[in-house]
């Protein structure tokens, strides 16, 4: 906006007059960017020979809409490019350019790289180096990814989509000018856009039909990856973990109280965001000796979960709380996932036979995080060992089996606090 400025002119006839006159410098402050729509953004552009000169200039101007369109800023979204070929390479990073001027300057200077259509290896770039603090990823704002491919990629994206996802990356596809019915066979994954994003309700992915109407694409592209509270694939503490359950099935509970115990089990589990690739459940139960009920990799649904969890059958017998926690560790935590957080929640009302120190204190090494659940006889001092420091955070007491409801806004508040305040990156 340009400032009006007035300069004082002397006339031999009436003394000082004022004059208007336009000042060349803008005094408008560059913008901090739009809050509402605070997130770290990485495009991935096709530069592959199939897309030409002519496109890729097409794809260029688009980019310079969507910088315009987003209101770039340190408070806002941050953007980055990455043009991928046979290979990838970030042309720039989410701290290199902080206003949309700036951008579209940056981005009328890429020039096209060639070769062939790499997308999965162009994603598997962006998970391992783009979102790192070092180039300006904030680590509270959400990480998003949109991809741009001309036609097909040329190599396999599925796989390269899901670790990218699990990383807490929301991958968006654009593609334009998808395969004719003679092409289709040259084709890597069929349907890939939809294998690739975490929702396959269209919200995702966005397909062009030619080139020329990429620009209509702006708009929407750019309300869908502001709608902070849709974007469902980012790690949150709900969507993020393995979780294993550790139940007492010693005889001092009891057939009814051990119904109550299922029922926390499954009022625990319905907070959670379930599925292969987001958060996982499984479940043991122990006296004297130990059980797997499910394991991580058997349900991934919630409905299942549910179903699962009402299905498991009361042991009865001792309480070897100590030799439970090896095996969950064992049985359970061993085929959990590299990158899931590792829970796991521990409910007794006793104190245990065997020792309970040493499995607790392999458990905290190992890097599972471990929820003290006591119930009516359980001993406080045991469950402070058996849970992760500080045991202020991770060990709860009830005094009967039907107050166990009241301690499942705890648990979760205390998993959420725990999670957003670890670094993202």
């Amino acid at each position: 906006m340009l400032d009006t400025v007035l300069c004082w002119n002397y006339s031999d006839d009436s003394g000082f007059v004022p004059k208007e006159e336009l000042s060349t410098q803008s005094l408008e402050p560059v913008s901090q960017g739009d809050p509402n729509c605070k997130i770290d953004l990485s495009f991935l552009i096709d530069g592959s020979s199939s897309v030409g000169k002519r496109r890729f200039r097409i794809q260029k101007q688009f980019l310079a809409d969507v910088a315009q369109a987003l209101d770039v800023g340190p408070a806002g979204p941050l953007m980055g490019v990455v043009q991928y070929g046979d290979n990838p390479a970030t042309q720039f990073n989410l701290k290199t350019h902080t206003n949309s001027q700036d951008l579209k300057t940056a981005i009328e200077k890429i020039t096209q790289r060639g070769g062939l259509s790499n997308a999965g290896r162009a994603i598997s770039f962006v998970t391992k180096n783009f979102f790192s603090k070092s180039n300006g990823n904030r680590g509270g704002a959400p990480n998003v990814a949109v991809v741009m491919v001309d036609g097909w990629p040329t190599d396999k994206v599925e796989e390269a989509s899901r670790f990218a996802r699990e990383s807490g990356i929301n991958i968006f596809f654009i593609t334009i000018e998808g395969a004719t019915e003679n092409e289709k066979q040259y084709v890597l994954e069929p349907n890939f856009a939809n294998k690739a994003v975490c929702r396959t309700n269209g919200f995702y992915s966005l397909n062009v039909q030619n080139w020329f109407g990429l620009h209509k694409t702006v708009q929407p592209l750019v309300k869908r990856v502001c709608d902070v509270d849709r974007l469902a694939c980012s790690k949150t503490c709900l969507n993020s973990a393995d979780i294993g359950f550790v139940i007492d099935g010693s005889s001092s509970v009891g057939t009814s109280n051990f119904r109550t115990v299922l029922q926390f089990v499954a009022n625990l589990s319905k907070e959670f965001e379930i599925s292969d690739t987001d958060t996982r459940i499984g479940a043991m139960q122990y006296t004297y000796e130990q059980r797997l009920e499910f394991g991580f990799e058997e349900h991934s649904s919630k409905a299942d979960i549910l179903n699962a969890i009402k299905k498991v059958g009361y042991w009865s017998g001792g309480t070897s709380t100590g030799a439970a926690i090896n095996y969950a560790l064992e049985q359970l935590f061993k085929k959990s996932k590299p990158n899931k957080r590792k829970l796991m929640i521990l409910i007794t009302d006793g104190r245990s036979y065997d020792d309970v120190r040493i499995p607790s204190t392999v458990a905290h090494h190992k890097g599972v995080i471990t929820y003290a659940i006591g119930v009516a006889w359980a001993a406080q001092d045991e469950l402070e060992v058996i849970a992760t420091h500080p045991a202020r955070d991770h060990a709860f007491f009830v005094d009967e089996f039907d107050y166990l409801y009241k301690l499942v806004p705890q648990v979760i508040q205390n998993i959420c606090t725990e999670f957003n305040s670890q670094p993202r990156n």
